[in-house]
C-alpha cells in the first residue's frame, strides 16, 4: 500500500516525538563516523533538530558531505519487542542562509523551518541545553524505515519524502 502524502505516518512521527537520542552517521573520504546526539523532532516540518559544536567530527564531516544517515532506538529497550528506525537525509545549517546544502534543496515553502522554530523545538525538550554552547542544526529527512515488532514480527513501514510507503 502506498500513501500519496508528503506527511509522515503517525506511528513514525509519534515514535520520533517520544525518543531522545539519535545516532548520526557521516562519511568523508571513505571514512565513516557516527555520533550519538540528543534530538527533537519537529513534526510540522518533518526535521530532526540537534545541537552540536561546529568542531565536532560529525558536524565537520557533514559540512563537507551533507548526506547523513542514522538510527533511533527506544530510550528503554525491551527484549523481544524490537522497535526503531533508520533514516537518511541532509544536514542543514538554518542559521546560515548561504548554506549550500540548504540552497540545493527543492521543497515547497511550507517545508522550510526557521531557526526560531528549530530552537523552540529543541529547547522545549532540553531546556538545560540553553546553557551549553553549540549550534542548532537540522536534518531534513528524506527516507525512513521504521521497524515495530510490537505490531507483529518483522513489521516495517517505509516513508520517503516524495511519497510514503506503508506496510512493507
Amino acid at each position: 500500500m502506498i500513501e500519496n502524502s508528503l506527511n509522515m505516518h503517525e506511528a513514525i512521527s509519534d515514535f520520533l516525538q517520544s525518543q531522545t537520542v539519535m545516532t548520526m552517521a557521516t562519511a568523508i573520504m571513505d571514512e565513516p563516523y557516527c555520533a550519538p546526539c540528543f534530538f527533537a523532532y519537529n513534526a510540522t516540518h518533518q526535521v530532526l533538530v540537534f545541537k552540536s559544536d561546529r568542531e565536532t567530527n560529525h558536524v565537520k564531516n557533514a559540512l563537507s558531505n551533507a548526506q547523513v544517515a542514522g538510527s533511533v532506538l527506544p530510550d528503554q529497550l525491551v527484549k523481544g519487542r524490537v522497535r526503531g528506525l533508520q533514516f537518511s537525509g541532509v544536514l542543514m545549517n538554518i542559521a546560515n542562509p548561504e548554506n549550500p546544502s540548504a540552497a540545493a534543496e527543492v521543497h515547497p515553502p511550507e517545508a522550510y523551518i526557521t531557526l526560531a522554530d528549530a530552537k523552540k523545538s529543541y529547547y522545549k525538550k532540553y531546556p538545560f541545553a540553553l546553557a551549553i554552547p553549540g549550534v542548532i542544526w537540522i536534518i531534513r529527512l528524506h527516507w525512513i524505515k521504521f521497524t515495530d515488532n510490537t505490531l507483529g514480527f518483522g513489521k516495517k513501514r517505509i516513508w520517503e519524502l516524495a511519497a510514503a510507503h506503508a506496510d512493507e
